[in-house]
Formats: structure tokens, C-alpha cells, sequence
């Protein structure tokens, strides 16, 4: 995968995205509709309504770059909310592109002493 090793944060923009979309239309759409900094360095990725296809746009250094995959049988368990954009990490961004579902892992525990 061709994605920064190291993203800031993943926001995923719930609902259907068009995706005939291309970077112009999506950078667009994170500022305007999300309202977060497309020059950000975060990640931001877009289903569309088939479930079928996701894009992820970010900012690289010196340009817009994006990432696409379509599943040519499947579908992404993609997340319903009543927000719009939410955010996930790293490492749920994996489990979504791999089709599991990113909230079914453990959730993280932290513990400030050893009984």
C-alpha cells in the first residue's frame, strides 16, 4: 500500500461520496463540507454508495495524492453514524481495507499502576 506510513488522523466522511469525483472535487469536500485542512497531511476517505469503491485523499508533501480501491465482488463494511466525518486510526483504517469490520477489535486499555 502506497498510503503514509504515519498519518496524523484518518477521517472517514459517512454517507455516499460520488466517486466520479477526482482530487479537485474531493479536496473541495473536506474543506468546505467537512471543514477540516485538506493540506493537513491527514487522510481522508470516501466510500461510495454501493459500498464498492473507497479513495483516500492526502496532501504529499508537494501535492495531492490518492489512493483508490474497488472490490470487484465485495463490500466494505463501511460505518453508519449519525456524524459525518468521524475519525479512526491507522491501524482501523487496515482493518476496513482488508473488509473487517474497524470497530470489532479490543478496545485499547490503559492502566496507570500494576496491582
Amino acid at each position: 500500500m502506497m498510503l503514509p506510513l504515519n498519518p496524523q488522523r484518518v477521517h472517514l466522511a459517512l454517507g455516499n461520496t460520488d466517486m466520479r469525483k477526482a482530487i479537485n472535487g474531493l479536496s473541495i469536500m473536506v474543506e468546505q463540507a467537512m471543514g477540516l485542512d485538506p493540506f493537513s497531511g491527514d487522510l481522508f476517505v470516501f466510500c461510495n454508495r454501493s459500498r464498492s469503491i473507497i479513495k483516500i485523499l492526502y496532501w504529499d508533501t508537494n501535492g495531492f495524492a490518492m489512493w483508490v480501491k474497488r472490490l470487484e465482488k465485495h463490500q466494505f463494511k463501511w460505518p453508519s453514524a449519525p456524524e459525518e466525518v468521524i475519525l479512526i486510526g491507522p491501524r482501523q483504517l487496515e482493518w476496513l481495507l482488508a473488509g473487517l469490520d474497524y470497530t470489532s477489535a479490543h478496545k485499547q486499555l490503559k492502566y496507570s499502576a500494576v496491582a
